[in-house]
């Protein structure tokens, strides 16, 4: 049995740890009475939000020792079992009398906690879990859990979230004020480095970075999967990174890690991309132009942070600017994101909205320029629009279509912080 007096440690610790917390307020939101199941990229800030939800609680007149917060990466616990967890409402019991609010982080780590989970949920109680793997939402958690929970992705800081991090509050014109050179500044270190909380501290951006995608690999992908060629998910990696801006078929990223001397399939690249996306590292959307099949097997991937995307580009420009286009447009329309290609090609695509976008890092010369306005303005024709827009690096400018429609060309700072509506027209 596990034993009853650590557990009793861990909560009072962590009690008077979150106490003690000071927060910058995220923009997500709660059900008063629901429970919720948080997944996301390892440092995306999960934590945080079950701190802000408990923060919120207590502003509403809950106490402290009603708070049973467990953080499963705690290598005090590292050898409890699902079939155990029951003993952490014996150590608050042992302590407080009433029913607590119970806040599970990194519960992944424990195999059968759905189980456990959906027990606590018949019994009404308040829970709240957190998780890096998104196969903790796999069809068979989901039946276990039975939805008794709601499902919160949590994604790194968008650029609004960053520069609030750093104590910047550009508010709506500030194009115009004193704020205007270091939103600029603070913008590319957001481009780079990307938006994960913990490495906004970071002054070795870079090698904080190169630390947590080691920990995804080895804990998130090699380990809970049973990888055995390392070498083979690693090319896989670097090879999505480098192709981030492409539509990448499975064959085509084998045939490349074959070129580089190492043996693989590309069943097993679609394994690894699968390995990806469960350990929340990238997210995939498929081409609008395309067949059932086609659309399933040939998909653009991109990261879910621009700094991890970093780590592995030489010459990361064009490919950060789309990437960072892809995480903020994925934010908004979710499963309704496409790209669009047939004799054209367009890099974003949300058919239900008529919205079409291009990522492009300068259109100062009049070749790139066609070349942009003339892959929408033949989307438009195939499918008209209603919003038309080519994010680049730092123009800003408009184009007048021939029917009337015009092409909103805006620099990606300005992009990030309009209002509600990032792609408002013009």
């Amino acid at each position: 049995m596990f034993d009853i007096e650590i557990l009793k440690r861990i909560i009072v610790e962590n009690q008077q740890f979150i106490a003690a917390i000071e927060m910058n307020r995220r923009d997500y939101s709660f059900e008063p009475k629901g429970r919720y199941v948080l997944v996301g990229l390892r440092q995306a800030g999960k934590s945080y939000l079950l701190f802000q939800r408990i923060k919120t609680f207590l502003s509403e007149g809950r106490k402290i020792e009603e708070i049973c917060y467990v953080n499963f990466d705690d290598e005090r616990i590292a050898g409890i079992r699902a079939q155990e967890l029951g003993i952490i409402l014996d150590a608050y019991h042992a302590l407080y009398e009433g029913e607590p609010i119970l806040f599970f982080d990194e519960i992944q780590n424990i195999a059968g906690w759905e189980h456990f989970a959906r027990r606590l949920a018949n019994e009404k109680r308040i829970v709240f879990v957190t998780g890096s793997n998104a196969k903790m939402l796999s069809r068979e958690v989901a039946t276990t859990l039975g939805g008794r929970f709601l499902t919160l992705d949590v994604a790194p800081y968008s650029f609004v979230e960053y520069l609030c991090a750093c104590g910047i509050s550009p508010g709506k014109n500030w194009r115009y004020g004193k704020t205007a050179s270091e939103v600029e500044r603070r913008f590319e270190t957001y481009l780079r480095f990307g938006g994960l909380p913990e490495c906004v501290e970071h002054v070795d951006k870079r090698g904080w970075l190169n630390g947590l995608f080691d920990k995804i690999f080895f804990g998130d992908m090699i380990v809970r999967n049973g990888v055995k060629n390392e070498e083979a998910l690693r090319l896989a990696v670097k090879k999505l990174a480098e192709s981030v801006c492409q539509s990448a078929a499975y064959n085509r990223i084998a045939n490349l890690i074959k070129a580089a001397g190492v043996s693989t399939t590309a069943a097993s690249v679609r394994d690894y991309v699968r390995f990806m996306r469960e350990s929340c590292l990238i997210f995939s959307i498929p081409n609008a132009a395309a067949g059932f099949s086609e659309r399933e097997g040939v998909k653009k991937h991109y990261f879910a942070d621009n700094g991890l995307l970093n780590i592995f580009l030489s010459n990361p420009d064009s490919a950060l600017l789309e990437n960072l286009c892809a995480i903020r447009l994925r934010s908004m329309y979710r499963e309704r994101l496409f790209f669009f290609k047939r004799n054209i090609e367009v890099d974003f695509y949300v058919p239900g909205e008529g919205l079409a976008v291009q990522a492009c890092w300068s259109v100062k010369d009049a070749t790139t320029l066609e070349r942009e306005v003339g892959a929408l303005r033949k989307l438009d024709a195939y499918a008209p629009l209603k919003k038309l827009v080519i994010v680049t690096r730092s123009e800003s400018d408009a184009v007048r279509l021939k029917n009337g429609k015009t092409v909103k060309i805006v620099n990606a700072a300005s992009w990030l912080l309009e209002d509600a509506n990032p792609i408002a027209s013009p």
